[in-house]
């Protein structure tokens, strides 16, 4: 029998294969390889597991089970290499990682797996179509001249082939493939810097993000701004028990590819990721509308340029009813968006903004006077700076509550909670990071909705008004400290001791110096 993989071992092995493509291309360009070759290798074992179980049941029977086969969550089917210029096939192999595995050595390998990829999508089209359209491992210009790009190939077919990596459901729950891909979606972050922004929101920022939407059974989930799908699988572990439907929406193809490919691998197989800019042409629409939910939780990009605010008067949904956002800053058209896609009088949105929002002025003042007068505002946490790969400023969390409008379950809370947790993090030399506790620190002050001296603090529609609904928080959160008394006499006395040491120095530099000279 063979031993269970534990998780530290897999990642490990996973982000061990990425050294055949460092040194060819950055980590933005090379996760879309690795990630879509660990997602065809899953599937190959999932496959291979379950025909295993199907030939020690029924053993000669194929066409039993072939049936059995075809009731599983997705078809691994043949693929066909056809001659190009008559149209004949010229060889037909398993679209799976083995059979690839076996072709490693093949001068087309790079369009063999391209070819296998097609197939994948062709035969599991609801779930998978579009998914691997923006990965040519045949692409000279991404990969290299055919015999460097063949060798680089072969070198991952053979990584992916080793033991640490095999990932059947005897040996590897489902739950351990998708931290996996998490994981590194994570290091491609880190390693890719600013340009982890299109895909990527740090595992605990989601994870208090998801906690302060607060998602519950039968919940309609949504992100506008979903990138690889990370925020929607923390909102998803909230709820718990499996009854939830999710939906998203990404601009950037690649980036709506891994979404695809990270809902399938976390058993959302049914989640429905719209390939589609959220701001000038939403696919989550049903009659004309925008579609409605329970939860909108985002990470959207900070202060985005050209974000078509030329269009958004006559925005055919009317999301921009209470001012046009700026056309250099799109956060408050976000923001727009989610608040208008929550369902009226019950739904909750979570969202990640820079601090400008809580106090910049014009449109978006306008706007965010707007939403308070209308009572949606509920929570505004202040978070660490450093916590992201793209920026060092630190950032907000922003709740709105459509139960506290009239008609709600809260429509008599008028007041909004300030929490100021900017201050607890764990340092890190390249990021910074929550921990368990910061989180639960920051969840406790918003169950509990009282004063917290310098951290928590309730403020009233009316302080709100006399800010001119400026919600910057240190007008809420006393956040002063006052200077520790310095004691003048052990200051001199280190003064005294550093300068004896400097003449000390400069004796012995005099004595160097000489000796050079001779």
């Amino acid at each position: 029998m063979n031993p269970k993989i534990d998780q530290k071992d897999i990642n490990n092995a996973a982000w061990a294969v990425c050294d055949t493509f460092r040194g060819v291309m950055d980590a933005a360009g090379y996760k879309d390889y690795i990630l879509a070759m660990l997602f065809v290798k899953y599937i190959s074992d999932v496959w291979k597991d379950h025909y295993e179980e199907y030939r020690r049941q029924y053993g000669d029977d194929d066409a039993r089970i072939r049936r059995k086969l075809k009731r599983e969550r997705f078809v691994l089917p043949m693929a066909e290499l056809k001659n190009s210029d008559t149209g004949e096939v010229e060889e037909r192999f398993p679209a799976d990682f083995y059979s690839l595995y076996e072709r490693r050595n093949a001068v087309n390998i790079g369009e063999l797996i391209n070819i296998a990829l097609d197939a994948i999508e062709e035969a599991n089209k609801v779930k998978l179509e579009g998914v691997f359209r923006n990965i040519d491992f045949n692409s000279e210009a991404n990969l290299g001249k055919t015999r460097d790009r063949n060798r680089r190939l072969k070198l991952m077919l053979e990584d992916f082939h080793k033991p640490q990596l095999d990932m059947r459901p005897s040996r590897v729950s489902e739950d351990v493939i998708g931290n996996t891909y998490i994981y590194l979606i994570e290091r491609f972050a880190s390693d890719a810097g600013k340009k982890a922004g299109e895909f990527y929101t740090p595992h605990k920022v989601s994870e208090l993000v998801a906690k302060l939407a607060g998602p519950k059974s039968g919940d309609r989930i949504c992100d506008p701004a979903c990138g690889s799908g990370g925020l929607l699988i923390e909102a998803a572990r909230e709820v718990g028990d499996g009854n939830y439907a999710l939906f998203g929406m990404e601009v950037n193809g690649s980036t709506w590819a891994l979404a695809r490919m990270n809902m399938f691998l976390h058993k959302a197989d049914s989640a429905r990721i719209e390939w589609c800019n959220t701001l000038t042409s939403p696919g989550l629409v049903e009659n004309d509308r925008l579609m409605k939910f329970n939860i909108v939780v985002a990470n959207p990009p900070f202060s985005l340029k050209k974000w078509g605010a030329e269009n958004a008067g006559s925005d055919r949904f009317n999301r921009f009813w209470r001012s046009v956002p700026p056309k250099s800053k799109g956060d408050w058209a976000f923001i727009s968006h989610m608040v208008e896609a929550a369902q009226e009088k019950e739904s909750r949105v979570s969202v990640v903004v820079p601090h400008g929002v809580l106090f910049r002025g014009a449109a978006e003042g306008r706007i965010r006077q707007k939403m308070i007068e209308e009572n949606l505002l509920d929570t505004v946490v202040g978070l660490p700076g450093n916590l992201f790969p793209t920026t060092s400023i630190p950032v907000a969390i922003l709740v709105f509550d459509r139960s506290r409008e009239k008609g709600g379950a809260n429509q008599l809370r008028k007041d909004v909670l300030f929490v100021d947790a900017s201050r607890e993090y764990l340092p890190n030399k390249n990021q910074n990071a929550l921990s368990d506790a910061h989180i639960e620190k920051i969840l406790a002050a918003v169950k509990a909705r009282k004063d917290a001296g310098k951290y928590a603090y309730v403020a009233t529609f009316d302080e709100i008004k006399e800010n001119d609904f400026n919600l910057n928080i240190p007008r809420y959160v006393d956040t002063f400290e006052e200077e520790k008394e310095i004691d003048i006499d052990a200051v001199q006395q280190e003064i005294d001791a550093l300068e004896k040491e400097l003449v000390q120095v400069r004796a012995k530099m005099v004595i160097k110096l000489k000796e050079i000279e001779r």
